[in-house]
């Protein structure tokens, strides 16, 4: 990709699903399902034309549901939006997905597949792995298992403390842990915890019943636990469970004992016998939290021009979601957590969805939901559907590399130089600290699948022992263990996406090694970067790094090597 601009997308014609199709009626949508059952493909053209029409149906089926979640999401409190969504989740997608199930049939026993060109051979792989796991019987376990994930999303945005008289949202209200007064900080971490815990017993339940509706549609399938059927979902060609245990150990070995270092270094620092979970946050140095923007509008714009700056292309993206309103920034009550970007297959624009309260942790959640945006306008013009539905290890290399790059030109945010290099000073830690919580994490999900008939207790003295192991010893809980025991349950992958984590891990050594790439080449680096990230998934997760400049690996000695980049750049700031 070369062009320094890039124009606001028509929505895609349809020329085989009509406009005015009821996506909330089946008998509205069946026939077009129907159709494609049954349609003869005895020829090339017949399959290529096929595979055409099968990609526009998805196109605006994803998208309407695309819509019904994002509306959801943006008003937890709204029972029409939810009514909305569930009804699409528990009446009309599982009717899709027994059409699904037939449609991959058709096209595996195709006489004429072979002559796909090779951009369609990861997909008609993934084919196979729809087929090898599709059950019936799975259709309504799905179902519940969907509208149960949308349960913590309702109960995490419900959600709010008081803090000077004030109601906010947990996100609003973490910015006290940044305050210079450890009292204060103190009694915000407090609060925060107390609102967490009054909602342990409840989630702790419905994650018993996510677990068991997950081991069932595992077994259901013919697989031992919920993980290895999880990796055949989620088309690991690439890689094996067991390379997930070796990933944890090497971030144990090698990552770990670094973050205990930044710790002591912090300890130190704040003279402090030992460190609290409330010290974890603040400047060491007690200096005030960095406010880099008051509004969702303010940190739009400057990162539209943080963007153009690194190149035309990216900032001309985040400025036709902005006019288009294709962005929900602000953290407000009713909110479901989190962050997200919502590719929009028809419309050709993804939405951005955060909770920004003015803190640096929301400039980098807001430019890596803008690589993610970036990556879903550079596949928009891909002539099929399945080259745009991206894989983790491919998506999170496109945003967690743009959290690095854009480092470089954070002065939009932060003009005073001494507020600039804390930033970057603070983004760096968060690498060193976030990769052993990825491991962490991953960890956990692990042994939870693996031992599906575990109680609560079993549970919670697994998560405090595997905690222990990923995470620096220098942070003292002793008086805080009812927090540290429920402190899984904040992460909401968990519960709505399981075995969605390990990629931030892989992509962020991913993201490390383009950075490095981009502070020697720049020119180079981006051109590869926007190369790699064209090819939506028309090649395999290595090819794709391979594209970019770097490799898919996290070994031992990979994992080294880039740790004392990263550490030598925070000694550099």
């Amino acid at each position: 990709m070369s062009s320094d601009t890039v124009t606001t997308p028509e929505k895609i014609r349809r020329h085989f699903f009509k406009e005015g199709v009821d996506f909330d009626r089946w008998e509205s949508l069946e026939p077009y399902f129907v159709r494609l059952a049954g349609r003869p493909l005895e020829t090339p053209q017949d399959l290529l034309q096929w595979l055409k029409d099968v990609s526009e149906v998805e196109s605006a089926v994803q998208e309407h549901a695309g819509w019904l979640y994002i509306r959801m999401t943006c008003d937890t409190t709204d029972k029409e939006r939810s009514d909305a969504y569930k009804h699409f989740i528990e009446v009309i997608n599982p009717e899709i997905e027994l059409y699904q199930d037939r449609l991959n049939r058709k096209l595996a026993d195709c006489p004429v597949r072979n002559t796909l060109d090779e951009r369609y051979s990861i997909y008609l792989k993934q084919i196979e792995n729809s087929i090898r796991i599709f059950r019936e019987e799975n259709i309504p376990l799905n179902a519940r298992e969907s509208v149960k994930q949308q349960k913590y999303g309702e109960v995490a945005g419900a959600m709010v403390v008081e803090v000077e008289g004030k109601a906010l949202t947990l996100q609003q209200a973490s910015n006290y842990l940044r305050k210079p007064d450890r009292n204060i900080r103190e009694e915000v971490f407090h609060k925060i915890t107390s609102r967490r815990l009054q909602d342990r017993l409840f989630l702790d339940e419905l994650f018993n019943e996510l677990i068991q509706l997950r081991h069932q549609i595992a077994v259901n399938a013919g697989f031992k636990n919920y993980r290895d059927y999880k990796f055949v979902q989620l088309d690991r060609f690439d890689y094996s469970p067991d390379d997930c245990l070796r990933f944890h150990e090497s971030v144990k070995n090698h990552v770990v004992p670094v973050l205990n270092d930044l710790f002591e270094e912090r300890r130190s620092e704040m003279h402090l016998v030992s460190l609290k979970p409330w010290d974890l946050d603040v400047d060491p140095q007690g200096r005030q939290d960095l406010r880099p923007f008051a509004t969702g509008e303010e940190l739009m714009k400057k990162t539209i021009d943080a963007f153009a700056e690194i190149h035309p292309y990216f900032g001309e993206v985040t400025r036709i979601l902005r006019d288009l309103n294709y962005v929900d920034l602000d953290s407000r009550k009713g909110k479901a957590p989190g962050g997200y970007n919502y590719p929009l297959y028809e419309s050709g624009v993804p939405f951005i969805f955060m909770n920004a309260s003015g803190s640096l942790r929301d400039v980098i959640t807001m430019v890596h939901e803008g690589g993610h945006a970036i990556h879903s306008m550079l596949t928009r013009d891909l002539d099929f559907v399945g080259f745009k539905e991206l894989p983790s290890e491919i998506a999170e290399l496109a945003s967690m590399s743009m959290e690095l790059i854009s480092m470089e030109h954070w002065h939009h945010f932060f003009p005073d130089r001494e507020n600039l290099r804390r930033a970057k000073k603070e983004q760096l830690e968060n690498v060193l600290e976030g990769l052993p919580w990825i491991a962490c994490i991953d960890h956990f999900q692990h042994w939870l699948y693996t031992h599906p008939g575990h109680t609560i207790e079993q549970r919670t003295d697994f998560w405090k022992k595997n905690y222990a192991q990923f995470n620096s010893s220098l942070v003292d809980w002793s008086n805080d263990n009812d927090a540290l025991e429920a402190m899984w349950q904040k992460q909401l992958h968990l519960f709505e996406v399981p075995f969605y984590y390990i990629e931030y891990g892989m992509a962020q050594l991913g993201a490390i090694a383009v950075w490095k790439n981009y502070k020697e080449q720049p020119e180079k680096a981006i051109r590869q970067y926007m190369e790699a990230l064209s090819l939506g998934y028309t090649r395999s997760i290595s090819e794709v790094y391979k594209a970019a400049g770097i490799r898919f690996d996290f070994s031992e000695n990979y994992i080294r090597e880039l740790i004392g980049f990263v550490r030598s750049e925070l000694e550099k700031v």
